[in-house]
Formats: C-alpha cells, sequence, structure tokens
C-alpha cells in the first residue's frame, strides 16, 4: 500500500488546522501544532491524526464543506485505503515512522460542519473498536510516532513491515 502525503497542518488549537510546507514529526507530534483540548487529543499514544484526502472529498461532494486540515488532521493522505488499515499498523511517512493507535472519536468541534458529519464518519461500531464497520478508517486515526523526522507535501506513505 503505498500513497503520499496531500498536505500536512498544524494549528494553534482547534480547527481548522492550517497547512504548512514541512514539519518535524516528534514523539509529542507534530512541532507548532497544539490542541485545543489536550486532555482528549494529543500525548504520544495520539501524536498525529490522519485522514484520507477521499473521506474529505467524499463528504464534499455530499455538501459538507471540509477542505484539507478542516477535520483537524495532521496528515491528510492520498492512496492509502483506511478502511484496510488496522490498529498496529505502521506507516513510513516521509522520514517519520508512524503506529496507528485509534480511531479517531469525533469531538463536537466538527458540528460547524454541520450536524449529521460525525455520524457519516464515525459509529458504535468504529468505537468498538470493529474494522469491519462500514465507515472504518472515515474519522481517521491516530498515530504514535515510532522514529521521528520530517514530513512534507508530496512525500510518500508506505505500509511498513518494520516492527522496531
Amino acid at each position: 500500500m503505498r500513497g503520499r502525503i496531500v498536505q500536512v497542518s498544524i494549528s494553534a488549537g482547534g480547527l481548522p488546522k492550517r497547512p504548512v510546507p514541512t514539519a518535524f514529526a516528534g514523539r509529542s507530534g507534530l512541532n507548532g501544532d497544539a490542541h485545543g483540548h489536550p486532555s482528549i487529543h494529543g500525548g504520544p499514544a495520539k501524536a498525529i491524526l490522519l485522514i484520507a484526502i477521499e473521506v474529505i472529498n467524499d463528504l464534499a461532494e455530499r455538501g459538507f464543506p471540509v477542505f484539507p486540515g478542516a477535520l483537524g488532521e495532521n496528515l491528510t493522505t492520498e492512496g492509502i485505503d483506511f478502511q484496510a488499515l488496522r490498529l498496529g499498523a505502521r506507516l513510513r511517512v516521509g522520514a517519520a515512522l508512524l503506529e496507528i493507535t485509534t480511531p479517531r472519536g469525533p469531538c463536537s468541534q466538527l458540528d460547524i460542519y454541520g450536524p449529521s458529519i460525525k455520524s457519516e464518519i464515525y459509529d458504535d461500531r468504529i468505537r468498538l473498536r470493529d474494522p469491519e464497520s462500514p465507515r472504518w478508517g472515515m474519522s481517521g486515526f491516530y498515530a504514535a510516532v515510532i522514529e521521528e523526522g520530517e514530513v512534507a507535501p508530496d512525500s510518500p506513505v508506505q505500509l511498513s513491515i518494520d516492527r522496531g
């Protein structure tokens, strides 16, 4: 499974996150990125949020006013089948190695994009970590940074067989 980074995004906290030309992925997340609710988002197990551009495009086609960074993701990817990703999978993203730790549970911040957006990308089966949910991967995945490194738009994203 191979893809690429479409956009790298950070914010001072909250939505949307805005594009940057490059960022260093450290154990705590991308340098310069902050979280509006650090007790819920962030930390070593939720250092980076990844969302597929394919999901963003699908939501936009259905009338939701979303764009890369709008859903709070740090890395917007293209070409990676999030439906096929499983917890514990490792992705080589630019110079960094990430490990998928948990699906993202959408928060009330997303309500600005429409009251039904959360139910379009997340359901009880995802909450229970069931990868057979038809919405698996749509809300994005949090990842831990296993190996630190630079990430930038157009950097390759590849499912890794590295297990440290």
